[in-house]
């Protein structure tokens, strides 16, 4: 567990560093040919260092956001998920995070934050009605593993910082096209070609970091919240009816797809199975039931 935190540590530092060193040679690049000197690099640096701030400090609240997601601000406003996550942050040994409610019937939760102190739990309202009180428990032990194990500060980072390299390619195209325009044809053209190139890359790169992160954390926190409340078949169950389902979140979307405990698209993209940010529901369930045997 310890060995997997501070992987996750590691790894937040070196993509920081990787995207912040792309992005000023980048911008480097940009400014040589733009015959504009270092004012490129200046500002691939600050577009850098500023996406990195704002997925720092405000990725949360912007996840939260775009999900509709409404705080439960007190143990008064729904006295059973409450009392049920704090049980939990007890036996897990971390703070209690702050609870959200999303209105959608189908079922679903995901965790967020940078670190324990400031962890967010969003659950739908569909889970909470359709699960028993063993699997929800489930559910939420799953979620606070990927608290407990800083798993969701590595994926803001990298939804965040893909999202900057997105931004330099379409300024990149859109530059090359004004140097063409402006009779710098062989340096528009360079231009236009990385921008290009980097419009085309970043999100599939960013997709691929998503599918091999995601898949190998999801099974790690299904292990550890059950472990958690010891008792796998709870959350094998909930994984079961969650996937029975089928039907799409109305407001599912490809950016926060990875963040889900199971694919917020339902039904109609498990053929997509080998793009998918979630390893196979039976897998997990049977990794799940075989803890049960074991113990």
């Amino acid at each position: 567990m310890y060995s997997h935190i501070a992987s996750n540590s590691r790894k937040s530092i070196l993509l920081v560093a990787l995207f912040v060193g792309i992005l000023a040679a980048a911008g480097y690049v940009f400014g040589y040919l733009n015959g504009s000197g270092y004012t490129g690099l200046i500002f691939a640096l600050v577009v850098s260092l500023g996406m990195t701030a704002v997925s720092w400090f405000w990725g949360d609240k912007i996840v939260l956001m775009s999900t509709g997601a409404k705080r439960i601000e007190s143990r008064d406003q729904n006295t059973y998920l409450w009392n049920m996550v704090e049980n939990l942050s007890i036996t897990a040994g971390v703070p209690m995070p702050k609870l959200f409610i999303v209105d959608d019937p189908a079922p679903n939760a995901f965790a967020t934050g940078r670190d324990p102190a400031r962890a967010s739990i969003a659950v739908t309202t569909g889970i909470v009605s359709l699960l028993e009180n063993e699997e929800l428990e489930g559910v939420l032990a799953h979620e606070l593993s990927h608290v407990k194990n800083y798993d969701m500060r590595f994926m803001m980072l990298v939804a965040v910082l893909v999202g900057a390299l997105t931004i330099l390619g379409d300024s990149f195209f859109r530059f090359g096209f004004l140097g063409r325009g402006r009779g710098n044809r062989n340096s528009g053209g360079v231009l236009a070609l990385v921008g290009i190139a980097f419009l085309i890359l970043s999100p599939l790169i960013g997709e691929l970091i998503k599918l091999a992160v995601s898949r190998s954390r999801e099974y790690l926190a299904d292990a550890s919240g059950a472990l958690m409340t010891r008792y796998p078949e709870g959350l094998a169950r909930a994984l079961e009816k969650i996937s029975a389902y089928g039907q799409p979140m109305q407001r599912a979307s490809q950016a926060t797809a990875h963040l889900w405990i199971a694919s917020p698209f339902g039904s109609s993209r498990r053929t997509m199975s080998w793009f998918s940010t979630h390893p196979p529901v039976e897998d997990r369930v049977n990794k799940l039931r075989l803890m049960a045997d074991a113990r």
